[in-house]
């Protein structure tokens, strides 16, 4: 980063900071000329920029719904809850448990899906940076390229 004019680190920092995607974030860092390991560009974004794990915590969540369940049907076997309400309970508590599972199933999909998209993306512009290295259309090139990868990152 030490080697990137001011203005593009101010961009590159507002990136890491408001985007969740470490796998986005080391994109954008190759595109900038990074040439680093995913693993030191996730561990700078930990140090520098940490992000909540929603899936993490959405995993946590269904492990709780499935053993509020689970005990809930005890009560209901044991008789500390009245079999009508208990049964009404859990269908409920298994609606929300199968879309909390949806969730994090959409979730999961839509980022491997744009990570994919990036990771290709990327390849793409590398790849054309290097045909035109050294010609006189690389300058604009590379100032499209940048403006490809902003549109890129407002998409869902």
């Amino acid at each position: 980063m030490d080697n990137l004019d001011s203005s593009t680190q101010e961009s590159f920092i507002s990136f890491a900071e408001d985007n969740y995607s470490t796998i986005e974030t080391y994109l954008f860092a190759r595109f900038l000329g990074y040439r680093g390991s995913i693993a030191d560009c996730d561990a700078w974004v930990d140090l520098n920029h940490p992000k909540p794990d929603h899936r993490k915590k959405l995993l946590y969540e269904i492990n709780a719904m499935q053993d509020d369940i689970a005990k809930l049907r005890a009560d209901v076997e044991t008789g500390l809850v009245k079999r009508d309400a208990g049964v009404a309970r859990i269908a409920q508590m298994q609606r929300e448990l199968r879309g909390t599972i949806a969730q994090v199933e959409e979730f999961t999909n839509n980022r491997d899906r744009k990570g994919l998209l990036m990771a290709g993306a990327d390849r793409a512009i590398r790849e054309l940076m290097q045909v035109f290295k050294d010609d006189p259309i690389e300058i604009p090139l590379e100032e499209a390229t940048m403006s490809v990868w902003a549109k890129m990152q407002l998409e869902e």
